[in-house]
């Protein structure tokens, strides 16, 4: 219960740190030592068999991956342009859209009735991925405006992402007995987390996020939706089950936007941190509706879902 409460605690410690940033601005240098955290206890829910996996089912993993950056840093784009983003906010947007995906999919895919080991396999890759991609795509895509320290945020994926999962899945190979039993705690851990650096952003925001709040919550929605629609469409639409557009749409959807928040902060400005503060929140809403709506639907096995697959593949 207080995991599925999960959007409401991020909402009401927002409002608190809205109202008393000071509670929360002095605590900006540990943004990135939380984000390590969550990043080691995602590490701790793999094993090399997930990573495996990516062999049993390449062409969803790799369709999956190219939505994912593909997609996202389009809309992003896209989005900022449309809305007239200044720079700031413009950063913040493509990083959130050039990240790789949120463990919440994992969770949400599970609600949904997806394939959960392809979630899990996908997230990770794409995590693994996106220490090169997501510096690499800001830089091409934000042009000459923005100085974009790639080489700098590379450096930091490595210690903030690639290190901690790495190690996380190292513990969890050799001493899975440990793991076992400490991981009812991890969603607790990563959930505090998660919440904590979502505070301490807008407490940094205050003072703009009342003038400019609405509108950016207005652009990070009809990013999310759009990643969900298109993760889900273009799926269905090459022919792969109803299972696997689910978890896709997810996979594409929900992004690791707490990451995203911790670059802006470290190589943009709090602005830059907006973006992905409010991606944060909304897309554990917007997931939790979707995967509620999925889990009461059925999946292939009903003659309504065999005909749309005969469709699909005739």
């Amino acid at each position: 219960m207080v995991i599925q409460l999960f959007p409401l605690w991020a909402v009401l410690l927002s409002v608190v740190a809205f109202f008393l940033p000071a509670l929360f601005v002095d605590l900006k240098a540990y943004i990135v030592p939380l984000l390590t955290l969550i990043m080691l206890a995602m590490g701790l829910t793999l094993s090399l068999s997930d990573f495996k996996r990516v062999l049993q089912k390449k062409s969803a993993v790799v369709v999956g991956v190219a939505l994912q950056f593909l997609v996202m840093p389009v809309a992003a784009y896209a989005v900022a342009t449309v809305w007239g983003f200044d720079s700031d906010l413009t950063v913040g947007m493509l990083l959130v859209g050039s990240v790789a995906g949120g463990t919440s999919s994992n969770v949400m895919c599970y609600l949904a009735k997806g394939d959960t080991a392809l979630s899990i396999s996908m997230t990770a890759i794409s995590t693994l991925l996106g220490v090169v991609l997501t510096p690499v795509l800001v830089s091409l895509m934000i042009g000459q405006s923005v100085d974009v320290p790639v080489a700098g945020m590379l450096l930091s994926l490595v210690k903030i992402v690639l290190i901690p999962v790495g190690l996380g899945v190292l513990i969890n190979t050799f001493l899975p007995g440990v793991v076992k039993k400490s991981e009812p705690a991890f969603p607790y851990v990563s959930m505090f987390a998660i919440v904590l650096i979502i505070a301490i952003v807008v407490a940094l925001s205050a003072p703009k996020l009342a003038d400019i709040g609405l509108v950016v919550a207005a652009a990070v929605v009809l990013h999310n939706t759009i990643g969900l629609i298109l993760g889900y469409w273009v799926t269905f639409l090459l022919g792969f089950d109803a299972r696997v557009c689910r978890t896709i749409a997810f996979e594409v959807g929900l992004q690791n936007s707490g990451l995203a928040a911790a670059l802006a902060i470290k190589f943009f400005t709090p602005m830059a941190a907006l973006p992905g503060t409010v991606f944060s929140v909304w897309h554990n809403i917007s997931g939790s509706l979707l995967a509620s709506y999925w889990s009461r639907r059925p999946l292939v096995e009903t003659p309504e879902t065999n005909a749309s697959k005969s469709d699909v593949t005739s």
